[in-house]
């Protein structure tokens, strides 16, 4: 009896081992909308990001649209969509404060992931509801972006308020901290282009008297250097500090397998 247990746990073990085996759990997304089955325009999926991202910076909630062409795994949706949240880290990880809506388009399936701060704000019966009786009538009838749409703001207003962010994210490249730079030109090279004007007018510039040597200052050319350096110096500062546009990045949330999803 015990052998015949060890068998069937055994074999259990390993059918759980080659289904995981066999599915792929995609790398992390670059933005927080992510069409990579192409089913909405390049324009919409553009203005789709631009809205969740600055929901993330209004609430420090972190909403997540993935549209894939399959799912690449044999298991429900349910359970792959949950791996694939965790291993993403959908959300801040001391609110765990994340939503990720899949869509698996050849399949005809789509799931609202959501996580463990986030339940009582969307629990099972509203991401049902959003994905049964508002995406599912859209996409029957081929509209897409508007059923995105619909669901992308019935998500956002389900879980809007649930938390305030108490620190803005960066959306770019940190910028350096501001330069003493005009306190070294007023110090420093203000009185080297001085010395330098002296230099560029002395053959031109200098009158010999009987009380001694008399030297004059071409003032156009100690501000043309003094110009060219400043000038110099801020274009140097610019270039250090471009923007890099921003992009999702994962905060170190979890999901507690919260969520519901529809197939059409």
């Amino acid at each position: 009896m015990k052998r015949a247990a060890f068998s069937i746990a055994l074999i259990g073990a390993l059918a759980l081992h080659a289904l995981h085996a066999a599915e792929v759990i995609p790398p992390s997304p670059a933005h927080y909308f992510n069409d990579y089955a192409g089913i909405v325009s390049q324009s919409s999926a553009a203005e789709f990001d631009r809205q969740l991202t600055q929901f993330m910076i209004e609430t420090s909630d972190q909403v997540v649209v993935a549209i894939f062409p399959k799912m690449q795994s044999d298991d429900d949706v349910p359970a792959y969509t949950q791996r694939v949240f965790d291993a993403w880290s959908v959300g801040q990880k001391d609110k765990r404060n994340g939503v990720v809506l899949f869509v698996f388009f050849q399949d005809r399936k789509m799931f609202i992931q959501v996580g463990y701060g986030l339940e009582g704000a969307l629990p099972d019966v509203a991401a049902f509801n959003i994905t049964e009786y508002q995406m599912k009538p859209k996409f029957i009838a081929g509209d897409y972006e508007g059923g995105l749409r619909i669901g992308i703001d019935s998500i956002l207003n389900a879980v809007r308020g649930e938390y305030t962010a108490t620190k803005r994210p960066v959306l770019e490249t940190p910028r350096h901290h501001r330069s003493i730079a005009p306190l070294l030109f007023l110090f420093l090279f203000v009185p080297l282009s001085l010395l330098f004007g002296l230099h560029r007018t002395a053959t031109r510039g200098v009158g010999i008297s009987g009380k001694g040597t008399h030297w004059t200052i071409d003032w156009g050319n100690v501000l043309f250097f003094w110009l060219n350096l400043l000038l110099s110096s801020s274009s140097g500062r610019g270039s250090s500090g471009s923007s890099s546009g921003g992009g999702f990045s994962g905060g170190g949330g979890s999901s507690g397998g919260g969520g519901a999803g529809s197939s059409w």
